[in-house]
């Protein structure tokens, strides 16, 4: 299950996708997630998965790969369904029992709560599969660079945020290879009630933490071995520079935008 998370990790291809500058994938996720708070009705939706569609198809990334990254959140994604179906008042009542209470406005709202979990994860998922660490690192710094002058540290930001996000894969491995050799030595992480699945977690959550410790100062120090300073004397192998796919891209994310709100307010 571990294995499935897609978050973070990066899917090599050459596709029209992949060779979009990271601001562009950047700046078209963050303007695709504020869009999905917009979508009022159901149709709104069809332009979203056309939207999704066509970028996964361009991307060249299997259906299946998303659908498997989806898998170890459908606990949370179901979660949410349930809450807003039970828990969401409104006046037609379509199933009632006790204290549990089923209105066609809580199915409405779980829906709809349902629908933009899994646009919004997927979306993310896709800008991480399609761009890789080094090149959103640089994508964030160049976003951010007209902030220096508050002194804002952009760089320190960017840097901070890609080293988490590409080692989640890696904590992730770590995560199976120390569960599978404590399993082998008699752990049991699946019996028993809640407070003892917890307190089953510790011989895990303890040689974890130790090793994430241990990867973050031997990076330190290959860092400063290697006299990383970054800021602005830092030169970088590959220039980025926006052309006519970055355009296109553009056109097609305003094109959603436009279709969603005429959609949701006419």
């Amino acid at each position: 299950m571990l294995k499935d998370i897609t978050i973070g990790q990066y899917y090599p291809s050459d596709s029209p996708v992949h060779r979009l500058d990271p601001r562009t994938k950047l700046i078209i996720t963050f303007l695709f997630i504020i869009i999905i708070f917009f979508v009022r009705y159901y149709t709104g939706y069809l332009y979203i998965v056309a939207f999704m569609a066509l970028t996964l198809v361009f991307s060249k990334i299997p259906v299946k790969y998303i659908l498997k990254g989806l898998r170890p959140l459908m606990f949370i994604i179901l979660l949410t369904f349930f809450i807003n179906v039970f828990f969401t008042p409104g006046e037609t009542i379509l199933f009632s029992f006790w204290f549990l209470r089923i209105t066609k406005e809580g199915l409405h709202q779980a829906a709809f709560m349902t629908l933009r979990l899994l646009f919004l994860v997927t979306g993310t998922s896709i800008l991480t599969l399609t761009t890789s660490p080094i090149a959103l690192t640089d994508g964030i710094e160049m976003l951010l660079k007209p902030l220096k002058a508050i002194r804002f540290p952009s760089h320190e930001l960017a840097m901070m945020m890609t080293i988490a996000l590409r080692f989640i894969p890696t904590l992730l491995e770590e995560t199976d290879k120390i569960m599978k050799a404590q399993m082998a030595r008699g752990a049991d992480f699946e019996s028993g009630n809640l407070i003892q699945r917890a307190k089953s977690l510790i011989p895990l959550l303890v040689p974890l933490f130790v090793s994430a410790f241990r990867r973050a100062d031997d990076l330190a120090m290959a860092m400063e071995a290697r006299c990383y300073r970054g800021g602005d004397s830092r030169t970088r192998m590959k220039v980025f520079a926006m052309n006519y796919l970055d355009a296109v891209a553009f056109a097609v994310t305003a094109l959603l935008i436009a279709s969603v709100l005429l959609n949701a307010y006419l």
